[in-house]
């Protein structure tokens, strides 16, 4: 197929229709995740909190682009794929306009209260969800040097949004929000201050609409408020990262100034002794661009057995596999020293909470995690923990001291939930403290 004009298709009611139906009150949120390559989107009604339709654009740019969308309602509705060169991000968004549409939810439609923009990097100044300004574009600009595989791409979704709805609010949601409540003692890195000031140098975290939404649904599944609760919480996916939460505030967090430290992830290699980078470069003679792609790209579980997918891994070591069978006890040992560290951080902890792609779906993962961790107060009951499901659920025995949780992440949710709450106010201004 081919793909999408460049014009979003009219939806909006008949003039006769406008003259007779009561005014509508705005309650859907447009949820826009753009990537260099790619834009992921969902519409949901906050009325019940439903999706009505979702989408992934990828490709963009490339003579392959390919768009999936999935409408929601209706129930039975199949996917629908088209094919072909996308230029632009421009264009990919349109596209999607024209998909949702074609269901009656068009983007020009009085129902859709405001866009919320995923945002990566929003340093230290932006700590809560913020209607974006000319003033907040910049801002987010400005950081760019922090994040630059992931801040660009969030900016041309926004102006492209932008354009589409000049009339709608925009908000974005930062992925470092929710980690701005670390001590000084958490976040500063033992460098010269001064030159870490001058640079913007200290640990922000990422992945925090997850451990925002997954610590306050691990409270809720222990019938408690998250105020009431210490939880760690294990994002566990291709990206990865832990976060030690103290009633309701993270007081640490895996990932620092990008989000290549901490855990072993799919392709990145975690905590690594920064001399390495010294040594590489005077020894092997590679660049500062070279070890870049190394530690972001080709480390992690790729770099030590040649697969990033746990399912893989897990049946090579099945077959039989030493060196698959090696990364996991890598991926493994460092998951398990970051939980014993947030123990220690938090003094006492009511849950540990598993969550994304491996967190939602590895038994061997959470088992193995949690194994030897018993003076702790922490085990697995092997029966619950192989139990699929969709569903918050508890994995530990009933006399363990510490509750173990698989709590399935909603980052979507969790965006139209801010972006909602924010422009339900009428306030343009979220709170926001100053970048140092």
């Amino acid at each position: 197929m081919t793909p999408a004009p460049s014009s979003v298709p009219p939806s909006a009611p008949s003039p006769d229709h406008e003259s007779t139906a009561a005014p509508v009150e705005p309650h859907r949120v447009l949820v826009l995740n753009s990537g260099s390559s790619s834009v992921k989107y969902q519409l949901l009604d906050m009325r019940d909190r439903s999706r009505l339709a979702s989408g992934l654009v990828e490709r963009i740019g490339e003579e392959t682009s390919r768009l999936v969308h999935t409408p929601l309602t209706g129930g039975g509705a199949e996917p629908r794929e088209r094919t072909g060169r996308i230029a632009d991000h421009d264009e990919a968004l349109k596209a999607a306009a024209e998909e949702l549409a074609a269901d009656g939810l068009g983007l020009d439609s009085p129902e859709l209260a405001a866009i919320g923009h995923r945002v990566v990097h929003g340093g230290l100044r932006f700590s809560a969800p913020t209607v974006i300004t000319d003033e907040v574009l910049k801002e987010i600009e400005r950081l760019v040097p922090v994040a630059p595989l992931h801040n660009p791409a969030n900016i041309t979704g926004i102006r492209t949004a932008q354009a589409l709805r000049p009339d709608l609010p925009q908000v974005a949601v930062f992925d470092t929000a929710f980690h701005t409540t670390m001590p000084e003692a958490a976040a500063r890195y033992a460098i010269d201050v001064e030159t870490a000031d001058a640079h913007r140098i200290r640990r922000y975290g990422f992945h925090g609409t997850s451990h925002a939404y997954v610590s306050r649904k691990t409270a809720e599944l222990l019938g408690k408020t998250p105020e009431e609760v210490n939880v760690i919480v294990l994002h566990l996916g291709n990206g990865a990262s832990a976060s030690a939460v103290a009633g309701g505030r993270c007081v640490e967090t895996s990932m620092g100034l990008t989000p290549l430290e901490g855990l072993v992830m799919g392709t990145r290699s975690g905590d690594i002794d920064p001399a390495v980078t010294f040594h590489l470069k005077r020894v092997a003679g590679m660049s500062a661009d070279e070890i870049d792609v190394l530690l972001n790209k080709k480390s992690g579980l790729v770099g030590l057995c040649g697969d990033n997918d746990m399912r893989v891994i897990r049946r090579r070591i099945d077959e039989g596999d030493e060196q698959a069978s090696l990364a996991f006890d890598i991926y493994i040992h460092r998951l398990k020293k970051y939980i014993g560290a947030y123990t220690a951080v938090l003094g006492r902890v009511d849950a540990v909470a598993f969550t994304a792609g491996v967190g939602e779906n590895a038994a061997p993962v959470r088992e193995a995690a949690i194994a030897g961790l018993e003076e702790l107060g922490m085990a697995v009951d092997a029966s619950l923990n192989s139990v699929r499901s969709p569903q918050p659920r508890l994995i530990s025995p009933e006399y363990a001291r510490v509750a173990v949780a698989v709590v399935p992440t909603d980052e979507e949710l969790e965006i139209a939930e801010q972006t909602f709450a924010l422009v339900s106010r009428g306030n343009a201004d979220s709170p926001v403290h100053s970048d140092n």
